[in-house]
């Protein structure tokens, strides 16, 4: 096969934007979830506005991040272990 064929180009112009998605750093995009917090928060017959609404509020963002977080330091540790052990699976 000769290296410039038009099948290798083709290949490559086919998996390119695939291999894009692996070069992406920082937050994935996240949907909005305000409508999910605001019913979560809603339904305990909590008025928008109130101390206990913005309390509530305040906790789901906690959650999240504290989520998130988690998240990030399990992806982390779990590049470390391949890293620091390159013969187990």
């Amino acid at each position: 096969m000769r290296p410039n064929s038009p099948r290798t180009f083709l290949a490559l112009l086919l998996l390119a934007p695939l291999l894009a998605g692996c070069l992406e750093r920082g937050q994935p995009t996240m949907a909005d979830t305000s409508g999910d917090d605001d019913a979560f928060c809603r339904a305990n017959n909590v008025k928008t506005g109130s101390p206990e609404y913005v309390a509530c509020r305040k906790d789901r963002d906690v959650q999240r991040n504290n989520a998130n977080t988690r998240a990030d330091r399990a992806q982390r540790n779990l590049g470390e272990y391949m890293l620091n052990n390159p013969g187990r699976p």
